[in-house]
């Protein structure tokens, strides 16, 4: 046992328990995540911590499995509502070094999104994916204020290799999400992502 799990020494199963509390009664319903669901905290509560900046895309990579279809991306707000939104969507990307669009949702125009509430967005299509790997989940609201959404914090990639878990591109951005993901900076914020 203490071969298969490297320098772990007791049960796993065990000591991932505590995750049946929070997973759904029936193991078959499908979902995946880019983080646990717990000790998520609002960005609004930490000034240096901005999880959207209007009109620039923020992205996190979440692991798909192959087989995997995707028809909708979930995310929820914080306490503060997107103040005078123009334009917002979520995007799929792909797990290629250069991620490029796989699917995007309607854009939402200025339909509200209140404070501490889930967006859940269908994407232009169902997503099957092909390949076991790390994909991108973009989000975009451009707003006079943007909401602040539920998440955690991480700091920027320190090792080698080390892909950053967190990240903002574009500008100006409207209607449309970006063909590709290209001139990325990190961030530390880490928006809370659910695939169903």
């Amino acid at each position: 046992m203490s071969e298969q799990l490297g320098g772990y020494t007791r049960n796993v199963r065990d000591y991932l328990a505590h995750a049946n509390a929070g997973d759904p009664a029936s193991p078959d319903t499908f979902f995946r995540r880019n983080l646990p669901r717990i000790g998520l905290y609002d960005s609004a509560s930490d000034s240096g911590q901005v999880a959207l900046a209007t009109g620039v895309m923020t992205s996190v990579p979440v692991h798909l499995r192959s087989g995997d279809v995707i028809t909708t991306v979930s995310v929820r707000s914080g306490g503060t509502a997107a103040g005078t939104p123009t334009n917002y969507w979520v995007a799929l990307y792909d797990s290629s070094a250069t991620p490029a669009l796989l699917a995007q949702s309607a854009d939402q125009t200025s339909t509200a999104w209140a404070a501490n509430t889930t967006k859940s967005l269908t994407l232009s299509a169902p997503v099957t994916i092909t390949r076991s790997g790390i994909y991108w989940v973009g989000i975009m609201v451009a707003a006079t204020t943007p909401p602040t959404l539920l998440g955690g914090c991480a700091a920027p990639a320190i090792v080698t290799g080390e892909r950053n878990l967190s990240q903002s591109s574009g500008s100006s951005l409207t209607a449309t999400a970006p063909a590709t993901i290209t001139s990325v900076t990190a961030k530390s914020f880490v928006p809370y992502v659910v695939l169903t």
